[in-house]
């Protein structure tokens, strides 16, 4: 039996088009068709894959989700989520569209939701593990596979708010699908960011020192920054937090079990530190 059309997925098909020919979709026994005839599947769990032919990246696999699943249960990062969600309020105060590049498990996308009650949202990832419980997180969040590397199946300036948390950046697709008045808000690491783990976990990966040079230059030709809140607390952990911590990182890609049993105390601390910046469309 066909999946019926999530009531989030539905609210979208105006502003969504087909990645292959730019048309527009419609439902259709529990796909999403162009009139070309381009059709694209209604997961199950909610979400469509419009994602076809190579990936540049997988995403997540099940056991990155996983850790983050239970890390972000924890409370570890809602600072940071409470500062991305007032950032967001900030621009959209009624009706209007949200889109979580990156999206993960939906997670900061639902905060924001959460204080936004006339918006809609839109996550995407590449990782299907990661859309199953994206595409749960919110009422009025939709998901869709994609990869941020290539032009979103988005119609031109129909979004108000993009986050882009601790996710890759595509300067050129956010300005094409931002709406004039909108906002890009990008969070990411600084140095000092979980800089204790660093210090027990030499294999981990670590912030290149040049990459908000390069954040800037990127971001430059589109945006201009309206403003950045440095969000940085030190945080208890258990042993199992800090694994979690780490497996849901690019560095669980490095790393064994016995890498992180090995360095890790029964109990500690480490330091989040990250930028936040609203950015406005030039």
């Amino acid at each position: 039996m066909p999946a019926p059309l999530p009531p989030a997925l539905e609210r979208f098909l105006e502003s969504l088009r087909c990645p292959l020919c730019r048309a527009g979709l419609r439902s259709d026994r529990g796909s999403l068709r162009c009139p070309s005839g381009h059709s694209f599947d209604i997961a199950r769990q909610g979400y469509v894959s419009l994602l076809t032919g190579t990936r540049a990246t997988s995403g997540d696999d099940a056991a990155m989700v996983q850790a983050r699943d239970r890390f972000l249960r924890t409370g570890g990062y809602a600072p940071i989520r409470r500062t991305l969600t007032r950032m967001a309020a900030a621009v959209l105060t009624g009706r209007g569209t949200v889109v979580d590049i990156g999206c993960g498990t939906g997670h900061y996308l639902a905060g924001v939701l959460d204080q936004l009650p006339d918006a809609r949202g839109l996550g995407l990832d590449t990782s299907v593990r990661a859309l199953r419980s994206a595409a749960r997180a919110h009422p009025r969040a939709a998901a869709a596979s994609w990869d941020v590397f290539r032009p979103f199946p988005l119609v031109d300036r129909t979004v108000d708010v993009m986050l882009d948390v601790f996710a890759p950046r595509n300067p050129a697709e956010f300005h094409r699908v931002l709406r004039p008045t909108g906002r890009l808000i990008v969070v990411r690491p600084v140095e000092r960011h979980l800089a204790e783990l660093q210090a027990r976990i030499p294999a981990m990966v670590t912030i290149d020192p040049d990459k908000e040079q390069r954040l800037q230059q990127a971001l430059g030709p589109y945006f201009q920054a309206t403003g950045t809140r440095n969000v940085e607390y030190t945080a208890p952990l258990t042993r199992q937090e800090a694994i979690d911590l780490v497996g849901m990182t690019p560095s669980a890609r490095h790393l064994t079990q016995a890498d992180l049993n090995d360095h890790l105390p029964p109990t500690g601390q480490v330091t989040v530190s990250v930028l936040a910046t609203s950015y406005r469309p030039r």
